[in-house]
C-alpha cells in the first residue's frame, strides 16, 4: 500500500543522430534610414479636441473615483464614532 508505484518504462524509439549542420550567415543589408522630412508631430483641429477631450475625461473619471473614496472613508469614520459614543453610553449606564 505504502510502496511507490513506478510507471512503466517509455517506449519511445531511441532518437538516432544526425549530420551536423553548418552555420551560414546571412548578407548584412544595413536598416532603411528614415526621411528627416517630417520630425515633428502634426496635429490637426480634429486630433487636438479629441485629445482635450480625452484628458478632460480622464481627469473627471480620477476625480469621481477620488472624491467617491474620500466619501467612503468619511462615512466609515462616521458609523465608527457612533458605534463608539453608543458602545461608551452602555458601558457607562452599566457602571450604575
Amino acid at each position: 500500500m505504502f510502496t511507490p508505484k513506478y510507471p512503466p518504462q517509455d517506449t519511445a524509439p531511441i532518437p538516432t543522430t544526425s549530420a551536423p549542420t553548418t552555420y551560414t550567415p546571412m548578407p548584412y543589408v544595413p536598416a532603411p534610414v528614415p526621411s528627416s522630412k517630417s520630425s515633428a508631430v502634426q496635429l490637426t483641429a480634429g486630433s487636438t479636441l479629441a485629445l482635450v477631450a480625452g484628458g478632460t475625461a480622464a481627469v473627471l473619471i480620477v476625480g469621481t473615483v477620488l472624491v467617491s473614496m474620500l466619501l467612503a472613508v468619511a462615512i466609515t469614520a462616521a458609523s465608527v464614532a457612533v458605534c463608539a459614543v453608543t458602545v461608551r453610553s452602555i458601558l457607562k449606564s452599566d457602571r450604575r
